[in-house]
């Protein structure tokens, strides 16, 4: 399974940093007039809103919405506007039971492709914005304020954002770590980062040559080329990297500035959870890992 954005952050993340590899400052370093990021935005006093979006009505997890999600994959390149919509009304739910609306909050979706998330939190009264780094991925009609950005070196002020949000990005770029911290720096404390991605040895894994990744990325890059008479988008080390699940969640527990809220199957109907805890097993099982994560106090 896919997002609707290929790569949050496919650049060096040296852009913008000093020789050892930490961010440079400057003082102009807020919000570029897309609107978010300026410092205008709610504040963590404000509660949470009642919402105006309808959601999925699907429970989750369960088998309906398993299901449902399945079909919807099955036609995602004849009828992406369906499955990506559906998604987005998906991921919002869950940003939603773990964070309360989002209605009057703001939201920083970060490689989110056409926008299909962004115009989902808009549609439940966020003020959302999109940062995307291809163009290409944007489609013809992006949402309104989209910026063309570095997921590494976001152009927004430190923690502007209530909900920090990257689905199916993170397996993208070359350094998830730096990544993450920068979806850590604009989220304001007590703020909620989501991120989803699909790990490497996931059946999916290959995206458009799975599960033939397994037998080796280059000889299943050719047999997709054979099979389809056109060359693969993903090309490992390029825009698609081998992320895996056991290491990630190593990492986020060893940082001091967020807790992890749930680490979990994103797709599974049942033990969701309970598939993510155990080694070995979660790095083919799981599919798809889904960390919702709060930014601690200072």
């Amino acid at each position: 399974m896919t997002g609707a954005g290929r790569a949050g952050a496919t650049g060096s993340a040296g852009d913008g940093r000093s020789a050892n590899g930490k961010r440079k400052r400057s003082g102009t370093d807020a919000g570029t007039g897309t609107g978010a990021g300026t410092g205008t935005g709610p504040g963590a006093d404000t509660g949470p809103g009642t919402g105006t979006g309808t959601g999925t009505g699907l429970k989750d997890p369960s088998i309906r919405r398993s299901l449902a999600l399945f079909r919807a994959f099955l036609h995602e390149q004849d009828d992406p506007e369906s499955c990506y919509a559906l998604l987005a009304r998906d991921a919002a739910d869950q940003v939603e039971a773990a964070y309360g609306a989002v209605e009057g909050r703001t939201v920083v979706d970060i490689g989110g492709g056409g926008g299909y998330f962004t115009q989902e939190f808009r549609r439940r009264g966020a003020h959302a914005y999109l940062f995307e780094p291809d163009m290409r991925e944007l489609g013809p009609k992006p949402p309104e304020s989209a910026v063309v950005a570095d997921g590494y070196l976001l152009p927004l002020a430190d923690g502007v954002a209530d909900v920090c949000f990257s689905s199916n990005v993170l397996e993208h770029v070359a350094d998830p770590q730096t990544f993450l911290s920068e979806m850590v720096r604009v989220t304001r404390p007590d703020g909620l980062i989501y991120v989803s991605f699909t790990n490497w040895l996931s059946p999916w894994g290959g995206h458009e040559w799975a599960p033939w990744h397994y037998f080796g990325a280059e000889r299943a890059r050719a047999r997709y080329r054979r099979r389809t008479g056109k060359p693969a988008k993903h090309t490992l080390g390029e825009n698609l990297f081998a992320v895996h699940i056991g290491t990630t969640l190593r990492q986020v527990r060893a940082r001091d500035d967020i807790t992890v809220v749930s680490a979990r199957s994103r797709y599974w109907p049942f033990l969701a959870e309970a598939v993510a805890k155990a080694p070995g097993l979660r790095e083919f099982a799981t599919w798809n890992l889904l960390l919702i994560l709060r930014r601690c106090p200072p």
